[in-house]
């Protein structure tokens, strides 16, 4: 197949994925899409909500990921995120940037690996290369600009270490609303 087509039929599954799929209110008719059309791994029991905006071919998703609305993930060079993440709206997790002081304004990144029970807050930015370990929590609007160390919290513009999260962690992120609001299933 020639590259232009072959482009041009990728640029379409996304498209039909960040404009289409994101706002159909079944979880299973989304997770199908990414499943089988996107190839994206994810696994049992995570859920993606509704308005996720996704680039790239190179997303893995473990269990228990609970992925709110309009989150960004780019995965353009890639994003494994493990098991009992909880990611709430609007996070941007980045693997590709620009270099500003290339004369070219090339690209530049590195995948970026969330472990698990991580707890990322609204509006958090994870960007390139980054590795958030064990247990860490990334405040809200904080901007991830270095590694996080296992069950440090961070917070703020670049996110720096504000305290240490209780190792003590056993939880499961579950979360399917119905219609993808905030009512819960009983």
């Amino acid at each position: 197949m020639k590259t232009k087509t072959k482009s041009l039929i990728q640029g379409l599954k996304y498209y039909i994925a960040t404009y289409w799929v994101a706002h159909i209110p079944s979880f299973r008719l989304r997770h199908w899409y990414y499943r089988k059309i996107m190839h994206y791994r994810l696994g049992s029991d995570s859920s993606l909500h509704m308005g996720l905006f996704v680039s790239g071919m190179y997303i893995e998703i473990g269990d228990n990921v609970v992925v709110n609305r309009k989150v960004y993930l780019d995965g353009r060079i890639g994003i494994k995120i493990g098991n009992n993440v909880s990611i709430s709206p609007e996070v941007y997790i980045v693997s590709m940037e620009h270099d500003p002081n290339d004369p070219l304004f090339a690209t530049r990144g590195g995948v970026v690996t969330i472990d698990d029970h991580v707890w990322i807050g609204s509006r958090a930015m994870i960007l390139p290369g980054i590795h958030v370990g064990q247990g860490a929590v990334v405040a809200a609007a904080a901007v991830v600009t270095k590694n996080v160390e296992p069950y440090q919290i961070v917070a703020g513009v670049p996110a720096r270490p504000i305290g240490e999260r209780s190792r003590q962690i056993d939880y499961r992120c579950v979360y399917f609303p119905w219609f993808d609001t905030d009512v819960q299933r009983q």
